[in-house]
Order: structure tokens, then C-alpha cells, then sequence
């Protein structure tokens, strides 16, 4: 009997979660530890970083939801 759940996880499902994840993560620890980043002479602000971990992460959340469905 089926319970109409997919039973494997597909490789780029988990690639994509695990590197959402790390991004997320090392967004997090910038905000965290103010790293400061300059791109083109321009100092990039801290405060991108917190936005940056909530897409990342918040896209890491979806794409595992979506696979186990």
C-alpha cells in the first residue's frame, strides 16, 4: 500500500537545500560578527546580511517542504 509520498530524495533537491543553507548560515554570522565587505570600494552594509538569511534560509525551508510532500 502507497501512501502517495515520493519514497527518495532527489540529488539537486539536497544539494540546493545544503547550499541555501550554508549561504544562509554564513549570511547569519556576518550579521552576527559585523564582517565587513567591500565591493568596488563600496562598503556593503551589515544590515543586507539579516534580509540576506531570512531569503536564503526562508528559500532553504521551501525547497525542503515542497520535497517532502
Amino acid at each position: 500500500m502507497t501512501t502517495g509520498r515520493r519514497e527518495g530524495t532527489k540529488p539537486f533537491t539536497i544539494t540546493a537545500v545544503i547550499l541555501l543553507s550554508l549561504l544562509a548560515l554564513l549570511q547569519l554570522l556576518r550579521f552576527i560578527l559585523k564582517w565587513e565587505v567591500t565591493l568596488n570600494g563600496a562598503i556593503v552594509p551589515v544590515w543586507l546580511s539579516g534580509i540576506a538569511f531570512v531569503v536564503a534560509g526562508g528559500l532553504a525551508v521551501m525547497v525542503w517542504r515542497e520535497n517532502r510532500r
